[in-house]
């Protein structure tokens, strides 16, 4: 049971090392290694390895505005300030200036998910003291409410572009697993919570193949591109946008890919078990738009549900033509070794494209 458990956990690092490429540095060729138990170490172990990468090339620092009392005058001197100091009898000048300071929400997001992490009662100690001697250099950083962090306002550039990796491991541990319990305190459940997990599926998939393949064969690609709507009049007014996970195309070939992770592959009507109506209806329409926004050019639209596998006894293997296009049906095992589950994911490229590849 242990064994099955820490392949899983260890394809969890092989998914995230896709969903972002600075996981393949060699600084974390160690973590590869290791075999985990559970997700704590797992994020304990890559958190204290890009720290201390991050370290050696400097934390983050932005300007900050201070207005204080100085002994000399620094920046702008704040008249009103410096009256009432004066009032006081205090022989100081109050200034405005703008100081570069560590003190900066990326590095209050890692010193807190940090600190979270250790108060953890199965990380393993070792991951704790590797952690704590991280803390060390952020003795000037403040601690901040975790809840409140607005992700979506998080901006990167070229200065902080390093931070990627370890702001999403952050969001990752505290979005999808973040619990309170009646004292106020902090928890992480064990696993991250299936819409995390979803998002992570769907971005693993799409990076693989575009890592894999898009990268080393002319002409293949792998996106997550927008389907128009084709509609006979032009409005569209209130219709949802047709946003795929995955779309591969290959010479005259192009396979749209719906990343399905579910705790529940089946859905069951009156004790029959059939595949969710609604991933199907989303799956072909894609397919039946994209098909007529390319009429004429010889291209051939297929569509896949891409299921992960649950532990439910039917697993969806199934291929189905539908007015005049193929919908496929399959289920990736996660519960397995990673090289299997490349066996997997090139095996859908061969039978769709006919790409041989080593696996």
């Amino acid at each position: 049971m242990i064994k099955n458990k820490s392949i899983f956990i260890k394809n969890i690092y092989y998914m995230l090392s896709y969903a972002f490429t600075s996981l393949k540095q060699s600084v974390y060729d160690d973590i590869q290694k290791e075999s985990f138990d559970n997700i704590h170490n797992l994020f304990g172990a890559i958190l204290s390895k890009g720290i201390g990468m991050q370290l050696k090339q400097g934390l983050y620092r932005t300007y900050i505005n201070r207005v204080e009392p100085l002994s000399v005058v620094r920046g702008k001197i704040d008249m009103p300030g410096t009256i009432r100091k004066r009032l006081e009898h205090r022989m100081c000048v109050t200034c405005d200036y703008d100081e570069l300071s560590e003190n900066n929400l990326l590095n209050q997001i890692l010193k807190s998910t940090v600190l979270l992490l250790r108060r953890q009662k199965d990380i393993e100690e070792r991951y704790k003291a590797e952690l704590k001697k991280k803390m060390l250099y952020f003795s000037a950083v403040d601690e901040i409410e975790l809840s409140g962090i607005r992700w979506s306002d998080i901006r990167f550039q070229r200065n902080n572009r390093t931070y990627q990796l370890l702001l999403g491991i952050c969001q990752l541990l505290i979005e999808g697993s973040l619990m309170t319990t009646e004292k106020g305190e902090y928890h992480l459940a064990h696993f991250i919570d299936d819409q995390r997990m979803s998002r992570l599926y769907e971005k693993f998939i799409l990076e693989y193949y575009a890592q894999e393949f898009g990268d080393r064969i002319k002409g293949f690609s792998s996106r997550a591109a927008q389907i128009p709507w084709q509609l006979d009049d032009g409005y569209d007014a209130l219709l949802p946008v047709m946003q795929t996970d995955i779309t591969l195309t290959y010479g005259h070939q192009i396979l749209i890919i719906d990343a399905k992770y579910y705790r529940r592959t089946m859905q069951t009507n009156y004790g029959v078990q059939t595949l969710h109506s609604g991933n199907l209806y989303q799956i072909f329409t894609y397919v039946k738009n994209k098909e007529a926004q390319l009429s004429g050019t010889g291209y051939k639209v297929s569509g896949m549900l891409l299921y992960a596998k649950t532990d439910e006894e039917i697993v969806p293997d199934n291929i189905y033509q539908m007015s005049g296009n193929q919908i496929s049906v399959k289920t990736l095992d996660l519960n397995q070794e990673f090289t299997e589950i490349e066996k997997q994911l090139k095996q859908i490229v061969k039978d769709h494209f006919g790409i041989e590849s080593e696996i």
